[in-house]
């Protein structure tokens, strides 16, 4: 966004979650971003496309959270949503915690790799991510593991910072319950909302 300095980008979001085991190697802060025109069928984030009804809240307040959190964090996973649907933002809280920490980036998108490299605003997104997972979701080769979706899914190694076994590691699935809500997230996540609760 022209005259607009990275910490001061506007981003949409869907939710975040400060700890998770289930998005990604490690203890990880997880950003679900708002918005995704891509509808891929039998995507199991449905409310995250809607451009409306988002939290906006700028790249640095974002950032400044996770930082403050840093020491007990081993990374941050974008997710959504479509990240890339908002390049400028992704592109500069990854290049901030980048900067100011030691933590690992993984990208969750549905574009593929072809589709990030071929567009500059999607390519300097992820400049700074170690990991982007990347392509459509399709149903029908549904895998639930490894952080991929589907079997397509293609994982574009940016750094050597995670490796085949980190993600084989990563669980499932993870029951997180805060204020009497109970969230299920991860690849293997419920089909459907139980209780009080909601699934990212």
């Amino acid at each position: 966004m022209a005259g607009v300095s990275g910490p001061r980008i506007p981003w949409r979001l869907h939710a975040v979650l400060p700890r998770s085991a289930a998005n990604g190697p490690g203890t990880r802060y997880v950003i679900w971003s708002q918005g995704c025109a891509l509808g891929c069928p039998g995507c199991f984030n449905p409310e995250t496309h809607a451009a409306g009804g988002a939290d906006v809240r700028t790249v640095g307040d974002v950032a400044a959270d996770v930082l403050a959190d840093a020491a007990h964090l081993d990374g941050v996973t974008l997710t959504g949503g479509e990240p890339l649907e908002q390049p400028a933002a992704a592109g500069a809280f990854c290049a901030e915690v980048k900067a100011r920490s030691e933590l690992g980036v993984i990208v969750l998108t549905g574009f593929t790799r072809r589709e990030i490299e071929a567009d500059p605003a999607r390519a300097a997104a992820v400049a700074d991510a170690d990991l982007v997972i990347a392509g459509r979701y399709n149903e029908r080769l549904r895998v639930a593991r490894g952080l991929r979706g589907s079997s397509n899914k293609e994982y574009w190694m940016r750094t050597e910072r995670y490796g085949p076994d980190d993600l084989a590691a990563v669980p499932e699935l993870e029951v997180t319950i805060t204020g009497g809500t109970v969230t299920f997230t991860g690849m293997a996540a419920p089909e459907r909302e139980f209780g009080m609760g909601g699934r990212f």
